[in-house]
Order: structure tokens, then C-alpha cells, then sequence
């Protein structure tokens, strides 16, 4: 199997075929030192906006290592669902790993933001670092999972800037975990929801650990959201955000 790098989109000349790209640290040290690539191995390029490109590596350089691009691939890792998940701040690294293995299972963005219950409150320098971070396991996520994509990660929003971004969505939910005797008339489980129509840009909401509040629920609702059930069991945070973006690859993506 040929192994995966990143290369900046600024890299890509006009003319692919048989052009140079030297590939820098710490992706050189990588391929040397660690998966012991030797001149003449192939390796697979992407940008992370969708174009991959087959390549064959020149020498080893003091500024990395030169590729020769042999040209362009059609990728069809991608789904045919837009999906963003909006994730309630959850403390600790939880994000850290969710990012990651949201990339895997094909979102298109991800907006962290702060619920009234959230108790993680990072300052915004701490913020700035946290958003780079994700920006780099996502990136990094694609190597795995051979996507082309990578998702675009929203800065750290208030509850009410989040519901703001789902304006062109063509479905929007909030999953709550409040017990069926309590739910909402409007709730609908997930599972009902695809008889509707075959939706292509999605907006979901997930909570924090504490769950979201009636109010910021009914806000929702106001906003358009319809109020979504994942079952009867209460789930973590992070195991909700899975489930739902499973589930939605399933009924209106590429997860048949």
C-alpha cells in the first residue's frame, strides 16, 4: 500500500506532470527514518481539498525530500453528505480523540462551542492552540483513512453564534437525551427522520457532558432544529457524537 503526505495546496504548480515538490520536516524525517521510503518508492500526495496526486521520490535533500508527481488521481473517498457536527465543550482531551475519529467517519466541519453546561472553558490563547491541534489530527486523520478532504475547524463559538452557521442547512437536529416521558411533542427519533426526503447538507448539535439546557434546546427549535432522540439510553457525549454521525453516513451518506 503507498503511503500518504500532506502537501500545502500552494505547492501544485500548473503543469502536475513530472513536476518537483519537496516534502519537509516532519513528514521527511518520517519517511526516512521511520517507514524507511528509498528512492524510487511511490508514495500518494493529497491536499487536503479534495486532489491527490501519485508521486515517486527523487533524493533525500537537506530540505526534505523530492518528489516527482506522476499525476492526478480521482478520489472517491468523500461522501456525498455534507455533515457538520456542532460538539459541546467537553473537558480534558475528549476532543482531541473525537476530532480525529470524526475525520474518519467523513464530516465535513466541526464547531466546537460552549453550552451553558459545559464545564470546560479553555482562555482564547489556549483556545488558538487547541483549534491548530485539531487542525493537525484532522490532517493527520487523512493519512489513515485515505480521504482527500480535510474538515474545515470552526474557531470556539458561543451556543447562539453555533445556531447561526446551520442558515443554508437543508436538515438541522439537536439531539437530546432527555427520557421519552419527558421528551418534546416534536422529537422524533433519527430513524424516522430519512422518510422525509433525501437531505445533502447537515447541521447536528451534540452537548456537553451535562447535556444541554430546555432553554438551549428550545433556541434551537426557533432556529429551525428539529429535536432528535439517539434511543433510549443515556450516552456520553463523545459515544453520542459517534453514534449520530454514524447514523447520519448511514441514512444520507456512504455508510450503506
Amino acid at each position: 500500500m503507498k503511503r500518504r503526505f500532506f502537501i500545502n495546496p500552494e505547492q501544485i504548480p500548473e503543469q502536475i506532470k513530472e513536476s518537483k515538490i519537496i516534502i519537509a520536516e516532519p513528514d521527511a524525517n518520517h519517511m526516512k527514518n521511520v517507514l524507511r521510503l528509498k528512492q524510487q518508492d511511490f508514495v500518494i500526495l493529497f491536499d487536503g481539498k479534495g486532489k491527490e496526486f501519485d508521486a515517486v521520490i527523487d533524493k533525500f535533500i537537506p530540505e526534505g525530500v523530492q518528489v516527482s508527481i506522476l499525476g492526478k488521481i480521482n478520489s472517491s473517498k468523500e461522501s456525498r453528505a455534507q455533515i457538520t457536527i456542532a460538539q459541546g465543550f467537553l473537558k480534558e482531551k475528549k476532543m482531541d480523540v473525537l476530532i480525529r475519529q470524526l475525520t474518519e467517519l467523513g464530516i465535513n466541519k466541526w464547531i466546537p462551542f460552549f453550552a451553558e453546561r459545559s464545564i470546560a472553558k479553555p482562555d482564547k490563547k489556549r483556545l488558538a492552540s487547541r483549534t491548530q491541534r485539531w487542525e493537525k489530527i484532522a490532517q493527520e486523520s487523512l493519512k489513515q483513512c485515505r480521504r482527500s478532504c480535510v474538515p474545515e475547524i470552526c474557531p470556539s463559538l458561543s451556543y447562539e453564534n453555533m445556531l447561526a452557521y446551520s442558515e443554508n442547512c437543508d436538515l438541522k437536529l439537536v439531539f437530546w437525551e432527555q427520557t421519552p416521558e419527558n421528551q418534546q411533542a416534536n422529537q422524533e427519533s433519527i430513524f424516522k427522520i430519512p422518510a422525509a426526503q433525501n437531505h445533502k447538507n447537515i447541521f447536528a448539535v451534540i452537548g456537553p457532558e451535562g447535556g444541554l439546557s430546555t432553554k438551549e434546546i428550545e433556541l434551537a427549535e426557533n432556529k429551525g432544529f428539529t429535536t432528535a432522540s439517539l434511543g433510549p439510553r443515556t450516552l456520553k457525549a463523545e459515544t453520542a457524537s459517534i453514534a449520530a454521525t454514524t447514523l447520519l453516513q448511514h441514512f444520507f451518506g456512504d455508510l450503506k
